[in-house]
């Protein structure tokens, strides 16, 4: 059974263009707009997400938040989790990487980059 990827974006354009390539790869995908949306998501999947990217600005819910909350969760606290953000400050990268996340890439991510490393979190 293909994967399942959660894609947690405030950008219909990013959402569409992730989908696109990692449906491409055969993953299952699903879409989120916001951290709200995403935990929304997460837990009415009706196959188990495996692996989540998140972006970080995005209005009622941001991505550390969402990072945060998934995290908190037993059930969820082992996906892998990729934040994909125009935010790369070394201050967000650590924040991010500190709240939970795997691995942080900045936008725009090759998508050659993006599916490798999706791969890798998923072994």
């Amino acid at each position: 059974m293909a994967k399942h990827i959660l894609i947690v974006d405030d950008s219909k354009t990013v959402r569409n263009l992730v989908a696109f390539i990692m449906k491409k790869e055969g993953f299952k995908v699903s879409t989120a707009e916001d951290g709200l949306d995403g935990l929304e998501k997460l837990y009415n999947a009706d196959t188990k997400v495996d692996l989540i990217i998140s972006d970080v600005n995005m209005p009622r819910m941001d991505g550390f938040t969402y990072i945060k909350s998934v995290r908190e969760q037993a059930d969820y606290r082992d996906i892998p989790i990729i934040v994909l953000s125009t935010e790369g400050q070394e201050k967000d990268i650590q924040t991010g990487l500190g709240l939970g996340a795997n691995l942080y890439m900045i936008k725009p991510a090759q998508p050659e980059k993006m599916v490798r490393n999706v791969k890798m979190l998923l072994g």
